[in-house]
């Protein structure tokens, strides 16, 4: 089993930044791909960001892409989600998940979809105001 934990969120006027992290523990962190997720009120849950176990490569949703950067610490066991020039409707619960990717390719293999996550962290709420 993996615990992993979100913190950083908050409520922040547009444009702000903020950083998320996902503290990670229970297994070797550098087996799984990583991955953030976010779910509006009333919405399905949307990819936001995803990396690869080494920290090499890294996908962004269309929405974030060129806003928001994904970074790992293998050694600290933890993921991070820099999140700049903040909209309005970034407004959301944002999720760390984990995908078990030993026998993967530790360069290539990031995942988009939810279904593919087999851990998550209990969310974080990020409120952009106007």
């Amino acid at each position: 089993q993996v615990q992993l934990v979100e913190t950083g969120g908050g409520l922040v006027q547009a444009g702000a930044s903020l950083r998320l992290s996902c503290a990670t523990s229970g297994r070797t962190f550098s087996d799984y791909a990583m991955g953030w997720f976010r779910q509006a009120s009333g919405k399905e849950r949307e990819f936001v960001a995803a990396i690869v176990r080494s920290g090499d490569n890294t996908v962004y949703g269309d929405s974030v892409k060129g806003r928001f950067t994904i970074s790992r610490d293998n050694a600290k066991n933890t993921v991070s989600l820099e999140m700049n020039s903040l909209k309005p409707e970034d407004t959301a619960v944002y999720y760390c998940a984990g995908k078990f990717a030993k026998f993967l390719s530790a360069s290539q293999y990031a995942a988009t979809s939810p279904h593919d996550y087999d851990f998550w962290g209990q969310g974080t709420q990020v409120t952009v105001s106007s």
